[in-house]
């Protein structure tokens, strides 16, 4: 028992200093040092209150808290027995370890998906997910404000994936700071993609912050945390997201003329990918 309090608390020093650097490197180069070079690239025009900081850092310790605690559970308790965590490196890891970090995204965002719209139930919303929601125009900070019950939701995924994917412990670590950077990423209340990105297959993929920041502000649509696909696929996703994108990138870059794109572009993009998330579902 006391292996297990030692490793809890080494965990979690490791987690809040891991979330202070990442959010915080964010935070100070568009929040501080740079705020007025990038006044382009802010989603929302009106600011964030240090109360508003100060409530999202609170509630982050106590979710890294959780989830230490799960992590704990699976990594440092007789529960590994019942994974499928392995501990030895073998030849096969040097395509497989970051094969199960990709899938492990893939993975998470369908859970993500569908916990988070669940969680937009209008009890569980008012009980639980209604703090996060606080934080109407997010913060690098908000990335992890999550209720005690929404923060035991979100840890959950890293049981569901040792549970059905063999995972390192080095691959566990990848995915976590994976996660953490792209979902302060979608906090962070500026947009920093390349203007190329509009002209690609990938912006019908992938999620921006813009997408997120929408959310927060409109309360409904866009449940995804990677990837627009499930969105796109079950209706979800804002009607405003692309014209608000468009927007914000005209206004960094200057009008552009963007190529005729085919009106069956999202057609496309889910017969692509539906077999994808159909293999993750059978």
């Amino acid at each position: 028992m006391e292996k297990v309090i030692e490793q809890t608390a080494r965990l979690f020093l490791i987690s809040a200093l891991r979330y202070f650097v990442i959010a915080g490197v964010f935070f100070a180069l568009f929040y501080r040092l740079f705020k007025g070079r990038f006044g382009k690239n802010k989603i929302q025009p009106r600011e964030a209150t240090g109360k508003d900081f100060a409530r999202e850092i609170l509630h982050s310790m106590s979710s890294m808290l959780v989830m230490t605690v799960i992590a704990v559970l699976i990594l440092f308790t007789p529960f590994r027995q019942y994974t499928l965590v392995y501990g030895s490196l073998t030849a096969t890891d040097a395509w497989y370890l970051p094969l199960s970090v990709a899938l492990s995204l893939v993975i998470h965002d369908t859970y993500f998906y569908w916990m988070h719209r669940t969680l937009h139930h209008p009890v569980l919303f008012r009980a639980a997910h209604l703090l996060h929601h606080k934080s109407t125009n997010p913060s690098p900070w908000a990335s992890y404000s999550f209720h005690f019950f929404e923060a035991i939701t979100e840890g959950a995924v890293l049981v569901l994936l040792v549970m059905v994917m063999p995972m390192h412990p080095i691959a566990i670590g990848l995915f976590v700071v994976l996660g953490l950077v792209i979902n302060v990423y979608g906090h962070l209340g500026y947009e920093i993609t390349p203007r190329w990105l509009r002209d690609t297959f990938l912006f019908e993929i992938v999620n921006t912050s813009v997408y997120h920041n929408l959310h927060h502000r409109k309360f409904k649509g866009n449940y995804g945390l990677y990837f627009r696909v499930w969105d796109r696929l079950m209706g979800t996703e804002h009607p405003d997201y692309v014209a608000e994108y468009d927007r914000l990138q005209e206004r960094r870059f200057g009008a552009a003329k963007t190529p005729a794109r085919s009106a069956n572009t999202a057609v496309k993009t889910v017969a692509v990918l539906l077999p994808v998330m159909w293999c993750l579902l059978t």
